[in-house]
């Protein structure tokens, strides 16, 4: 775009401006997910990557995000998926705490309890209840990944059937007219 061009076009003013340039960013960037090289399966495995990881990021004080990498890696998903699986795990992950902390007291040993003689008791508790939300954020985030996964495979496979199917009527104007013979 030429500086006159630019000069010319009419200028959104204020917050309505920025949340407008804010909407067409995400937007843009959601068009490039849906048009990731890898496919649908690159960017939902990433995507359930992310949200696999952000289950027990809080109790593990931030340092789960750096498992995010070689995940990624090793599962062959995207990294752009996995930060939108992280970013929106984050808006969950609160209303799902006391299920992790239930599910955490069913996968570890009734009889487990820590006792650091340095520090007091209270230290001690909640060093269990994070070890709890640790393991039952593990436990619930592999089920809901792989339940994301599909779900967000079987979107983004849609989602480009449709971009397909659109591509395809454009070309051919008379197309949706006329049935396809070769389809049946």
């Amino acid at each position: 775009m030429t500086a006159r061009r630019a000069a010319e076009r009419p200028r959104r003013a204020g917050l309505r401006g920025w949340l407008a340039g804010i909407r067409r960013w995400a937007r843009f960037k959601l068009l490039q997910l849906l048009r990731a090289p890898g496919g649908p399966t690159f960017v939902a495995t990433g995507f359930a990557v992310g949200f696999f990881c952000e289950m027990f990021t809080l109790p593990t004080y931030g340092l789960a995000f750096f498992l995010i990498f070689p995940l990624i890696y090793v599962l062959r998903g995207s990294l752009a998926g996995a930060l939108v699986g992280f970013v929106l795990g984050k808006v969950v992950y609160l209303p799902l705490a006391y299920l992790h902390s239930v599910v955490g007291g069913w996968v570890l040993p009734t009889r487990l309890s820590f006792h650091l003689p340095l520090i007091g008791e209270e230290i001690n508790r909640m060093l269990l209840l994070n070890l709890k939300l640790i393991v039952g954020g593990m436990v619930d985030g592999l089920w809901i990944g792989a339940v994301l996964f599909i779900a967000m495979r079987s979107l983004l496979l849609y989602l480009a059937a449709q971009r397909k199917e659109r591509r395809r009527l454009r070309r051919r104007p008379g197309a949706a007219a006329e049935p396809d013979i070769a389809r049946g």
